[in-house]
């Protein structure tokens, strides 16, 4: 348990009593396509995988963790669009970058665009400033040309 969390770079508990088997399997499912991980164990296992005391008072009931890898926050989205989805799960707490998260900063953190959504955004401004450039180099020859072409009707 302590390589999962080690190797996280978020995790969120949530309470899970409200969901069956099948409802299990999807969210599993779901996760891991967004490169994350559900575990259920036993709260104290939890706790002293993550650090004794610093979600204790979540750690009550049904939990089950849920460990994003690569990415910290398309895991959450996906538990998020489950929890939409189904209305069965309570998002209790999270554990990003040694801090606890309140439920609604997971909420915010759910909201964020995911990291492989802000790569693309980077890429179109990092390519629309040459597309603008090359319109401006091909608007002049393209305007000769216009000028050109009238004056040809003209006569």
């Amino acid at each position: 348990m302590q390589d999962k969390v080690a190797k996280a770079t978020s995790i969120v508990i949530a309470d899970y009593s409200g969901t069956n088997v099948k409802q299990q399997v999807e969210l599993r499912a779901a996760v891991k396509k967004a490169g994350g991980e559900v575990v259920v164990a036993k709260n104290t296992l939890l706790d002293i995988a993550i650090g004794k005391g610093k979600l204790s008072d979540s750690l009550n009931g049904m939990n089950a963790a849920v460990f994003a890898y690569d990415d910290p926050i398309s895991p959450v989205k996906a538990l998020f669009e489950f929890h939409k989805k189904t209305e069965k799960l309570i998002i209790k707490k999270a554990y990003m970058d040694e801090q606890v998260l309140s439920e609604d900063q997971v909420v915010a953190l759910s909201k964020l665009p995911s990291k492989t959504e802000l790569i693309a955004k980077l890429l179109m401004i990092l390519k629309s400033p040459g597309t603008g450039l090359v319109n401006v180099l091909n608007a002049g020859s393209r305007n000769l040309v216009y000028a050109l072409d009238a004056v040809a009707k003209k006569q």
